[in-house]
């Protein structure tokens, strides 16, 4: 099952890139899907518990090279804009925790990686190609997606 998840998102990250996605667009749903899920240390984390501030909520992998080139900017748009008003929840894409913890040694993300090994999430946010990465508000709604990697810290 797992092989077949991976092959199927490297195919939708290759037509991802042939596509020339890689901007925020509004989104259009009308619900936030629910997510919990434990980081790497074993804490819960629920996205209902960051109504306070804006939250990213990125779906990445191990094997995803725009996911790999774009954390250290995601580590420099974590910096710039503060955990009080800003906070990045990445969840790894039905990976295990030695794969995963393997690239935090290599990449040090300096955010919230998640854990859902299950990949149930995927499905529930209707992720279809990694990274993909939803812009929450302050009052839990997503207001913006982007599927593709991006530079988080580029002035554009």
């Amino acid at each position: 099952m797992k092989t077949l998840l991976r092959t199927v998102v490297l195919l939708l990250i290759s037509a991802t890139a042939i596509a020339g996605i890689g901007s925020l667009k509004p989104y259009t749903g009308d619900l936030t899907p629910a997510l919990e899920l434990t980081d790497l240390d074993g804490k819960v984390h629920n996205l209902e518990d960051y109504r306070d501030r804006v939250v990213m909520v990125q779906f990445w992998a191990t094997y995803c090279a725009p996911c790999r080139t774009e954390m250290p900017s995601m580590n420099r748009l974590q910096a710039q804009l503060g955990e009080e008003n800003f906070k990045i929840l990445a969840v790894d894409m039905a990976e295990t925790e030695a794969e995963v913890r393997a690239f935090v040694e290599e990449v040090k993300p300096e955010f919230t990686i998640l854990m859902d090994e299950s990949g149930a999430s995927i499905g529930a946010w209707q992720v279809f190609a990694a990274p993909s990465s939803f812009i929450i508000d302050t009052q839990g709604k997503i207001r913006y997606t982007l599927f593709g990697g991006v530079e988080w810290d580029d002035p554009e």
